[in-house]
């Protein structure tokens, strides 16, 4: 969860708050956002039984034209960041969240083909917004990626109307609730990209049907799919690729791997992408799937990292402990001692380099062997 730090006490900040920000995108594309709301009629929702559909939100970033003209979208929508606050233990009124370089339903900037789509699931009880950094840089170099967020998993999930739907996870999690949680985002995202095919032909899948950025139609390049995440993103990633072919290559960053993919493996290419403590040697669900992997495969590892160093707590984390007296060593447990700008330009390298590779047949031997552009990331062989 993002900036999940636990109860954090300070004072109260001097007006106006301190605003956090996140790295700038390296492409040259400008940046276009616009929210979905999605209703699955064929499923109820798994974590309210009484509720006869399943929901979702997601968010679809796409280079744009003209964004000057449109408003940039906030990190986290307004309707959440009380919760959001609660939920982590954070004093109000001490900073402002991030303005993200996303402006919200610009005109997309179309080319010829349509623009290969990556597809975000971020960790266990987290949020959409905690892959942005990532996300925007993507888009930045040409892709339209999509986030989800995965109702009654995520920490807080802001509908139509300023309905907010919070998390019903167990405050303990197992083994059991986590493959749970992953087959039903597995779920999610197979429904997710029908509805892409859908908003690709020109139709509107958005429950209100509310207005769609001009040139949507037809600008996604749907035989060219990519699924990266985070923790059980990471894991969902797999399990989405093993139970749907309309996806072609994958990245699971730091999380453990459940269901059927840890035994079958996969056919098309993805990269395992670990923490420092964490890895084949001592977690046995990425040793399984490694031996019986088929396709292109990579281990990387981001060294002095953490598991939530593949987050936007990467960059959030050094702005924020100042403003809320924590400490270096816990700052240290929350994110490594790597440094914070080196870690989030290798993670974005490297995704990138993946993504061309896969998607577009543009290969930068990046992926070759070890870079020393990037001494922060490390081929286990």
């Amino acid at each position: 969860m993002a900036l999940g730090v636990g109860v954090l006490a300070g004072p109260a900040a001097a007006d106006p708050l301190p605003q956090l920000t996140l790295p700038p995108p390296t492409g040259r594309d400008r940046i276009g956002t616009a929210e979905l709301h999605l209703v699955d009629p064929t499923r109820t929702d798994p974590s309210v039984p009484t509720h006869p559909i399943r929901e979702l939100m997601v968010q679809v970033w796409y280079p744009a034209h003209d964004t000057a003209r449109y408003p940039a979208a906030p990190w986290l929508d307004p309707a959440a960041v009380p919760h959001f606050e609660q939920s982590l233990g954070l004093p109000a009124g001490v900073f402002t969240l991030p303005v993200t370089d996303g402006h919200v339903g610009a005109p997309v900037d179309r080319t010829d083909g349509g623009r290969p789509v990556v597809l975000y699931s971020p960790g266990l009880g987290a949020d959409r917004a905690v892959g942005t950094t990532l996300v925007e840089d993507l888009v930045s170099h040409g892709y339209i990626v999509v986030a989800i967020d995965h109702t009654h998993d995520a920490s807080e999930v802001v509908f139509p109307g300023g309905r907010v739907e919070v998390s019903t996870l167990p405050a303990v999690g197992t083994p059991a609730v986590a493959l749970a949680a992953e087959q039903v985002r597995v779920a999610d995202t197979r429904f997710v990209l029908d509805e892409l095919a859908v908003l690709d032909r020109g139709g509107n899948p958005d429950a209100e049907h509310r207005s769609l950025p001009s040139g949507i139609a037809g600008a996604l390049d749907l035989s060219h799919t990519g699924m990266f995440g985070w923790s059980i993103g990471g894991a969902t990633a797999a399990g989405a690729m093993f139970a749907d072919r309309r996806i072609a290559a994958g990245i699971d960053m730091d999380g453990t791997l459940y269901g059927p993919v840890v035994t079958g493996g996969l056919d098309r290419p993805f990269v395992l992408m670990s923490s420092q403590d964490h890895g084949r040697d001592n977690d046995p669900s990425w040793a399984g799937f490694w031996a019986v992997q088929r396709g292109f495969r990579l281990d990387l590892k981001l060294v002095n990292s953490q598991h939530t160093s593949y987050s936007d707590n990467e960059a959030l984390y050094p702005q924020v402990a100042p403003l809320i007296g924590l400490p270096a060593d816990q700052q240290a447990q929350a994110i490594g001692t790597v440094d914070p700008a080196r870690a989030v330009a290798a993670e974005r390298a490297y995704v990138l380099a993946f993504f061309d590779r896969t998607l577009r047949h543009r290969d930068g031997h990046l992926l070759d062997g070890p870079s020393p552009r990037f001494p922060e990331i490390q081929f286990i062989r």
